[in-house]
């Protein structure tokens, strides 16, 4: 089955140019590929590019025999690029571009979207149009707040197919033994604190009340989301009407987004980072983490860990490390001047250098069907974009009982958006992980110049075209 979305990947971007000297000026190494990476020269088979292993690739065996059953003339190949995060996979594309290998086909979260979008992957647009019939049911099947994530000025680049928001897992037991009831829906940041303060008081020590990772997804985000800011300046591209007119009339909807600008000075932004910051100065949380916490299911199945963020990547992890599905459950995000959440998604792009696009496009219409999405997912191990198959038979033997929150983010919350991803977005991720982790780790006094070092990284990386 595919790699779950952002399940405990550092969920980096390695930018570069498409040589090896643009990826050198940007201090990324070359990334070495193994003969497994490299597709065959001179053949008429589709590949396909994933993140994962020879393993991983061959789990997907199912897939490719129902696409085969459809198109008996289109031959695919999966291939499965070994990579530490998602930054080194995208790396390696770049690589094989470089090399003349390129894929037909690669998975791209979110995080590598508008990377793609700007330099290497083929609009939608006229696929979609010409499938519209055909497609109705999937666009019918899903929300749009997740095909808004995937436009890059005013075209559409991917049909999304999983989806994580960062909502809050926490321990029913610490919540038991702090004497509380599950939070309402509605609940602030004060409630949250308030929580995480009931909890302590009632564990043994060595137990968190509240563990983040610093990295986009589940770090400081949520907290500027629901703040009402980010640290870059959030806009849209216009266009995106070919589209919304056809398949969710009515729908106020742009062409995309667009990160241009640094928005690290705000005040906002400082108000959350000292939020943060407070919470690791009172033993509320851990002290910034980066990457995804490779042992965290693990602490947290233990009961050594009260609350995270994190998406429905994560049933699966903690059904094997042995939870039960009374044993956790989920919330919404805390609110504070909104609940607006942040989200990263997934979905097959098309690469503009490939020859074969006509069955590289069935290929990405078939992998939206419901017959490929219950083949690709058929563990609770990321939630499906379609709601049809975010349902009690995917639960109730796993957990949380409270799953209707993965989609109800969307839902309730509609201004909830993606991980903020410009084309510069490795330079981007890299600044915010080196300043937040200053900002947070000492006094008070820490967030201003922490803050201004910050905006200067982002306004350097900002400039830099991909």
């Amino acid at each position: 089955m595919p790699p779950p979305l952002d399940a405990e990947i550092t969920r980096r971007l390695a930018l570069g140019g498409l040589g090896a000297a643009g990826l050198a000026g940007l201090g990324l190494a070359w990334p070495r590929l193994s003969g497994q990476d490299i597709p065959g020269r001179d053949d008429d088979v589709l590949t396909i590019a994933v993140l994962g292993t020879a393993q991983d690739a061959a789990a997907r065996q199912g897939l490719v025999d129902a696409f085969a059953r459809i198109h008996p003339d289109i031959e695919v190949r999966i291939m499965g690029i070994q990579g530490n995060d998602w930054g080194d996979f995208f790396s390696k594309i770049l690589t094989m571009i470089a090399a003349g290998t390129p894929p037909d086909v690669v998975n791209v979260a979110t995080e590598g979207t508008q990377l793609f979008a700007s330099m290497m992957a083929e609009p939608l647009d006229e696929y979609v149009l010409r499938d519209a019939d055909e497609l109705e049911e999937y666009f019918d099947d899903v929300h749009p707040t997740l095909l808004e994530a995937f436009m890059y000025e005013g075209s559409l680049f991917q049909l999304p197919t999983d989806f994580n928001a960062a909502n809050i897992y926490y321990n029913a037991s610490a919540l038991d033994r702090a004497g509380l009831d599950r939070p309402p829906a509605d609940w602030t940041k004060d409630d949250f604190v308030d929580m995480l303060r009931a909890m302590r008081a009632a564990s043994e020590p060595g137990f968190v009340p509240y563990f983040w990772t610093n990295r986009l997804f589940g770090g400081l985000v949520p907290w500027l989301y629901v703040n009402e800011t980010s640290f870059l300046t959030e806009s849209t591209a216009p266009g995106g009407q070919w589209f919304w007119d056809r398949f969710y009339p009515g729908e106020q909807r742009s062409g995309g987004y667009r990160w241009l600008e640094s928005n690290a000075g705000a005040p906002r932004v400082a108000e959350s980072v000292e939020f943060l910051r407070t919470l690791v100065a009172d033993g509320l949380g851990t002290r910034p983490e980066e990457g995804g916490g490779g042992a965290l299911v693990g602490l947290f199945a233990s009961g050594r860990i009260g609350s995270t963020p994190a998406g429905g990547y994560w049933v699966q992890g903690l059904h094997e490390a042995g939870m039960g599905a009374e044993d956790f459950d989920v919330q919404f995000f805390p609110g504070w001047r909104s609940q607006r959440h942040q989200f990263g998604a997934a979905g097959y792009a098309i690469m503009s250098t490939s020859p074969r696009k006509d069955a590289a496009w069935e290929w990405v219409k078939f992998t939206a069907s419901r017959e490929a999405m219950e083949l690709a997912y058929p563990q609770p191990t990321t939630t499906p974009t379609r709601r049809s198959m975010v349902n009690e038979a995917r639960y109730a033997e796993k957990g949380p009982r409270h799953w209707e929150v993965f989609y109800d983010t969307l839902d309730r919350f509609p201004t909830t958006g993606p991980i903020p991803a410009p084309p510069q977005q490795a330079a981007v991720e890299s600044a915010l992980i080196k300043n937040i982790s200053s900002a947070v780790s000492g006094t008070a006094g820490n967030v201003a110049p922490a803050l201004a070092a910050l905006d200067r990284d982002l306004t350097l990386a900002l400039r830099r075209q991909p």
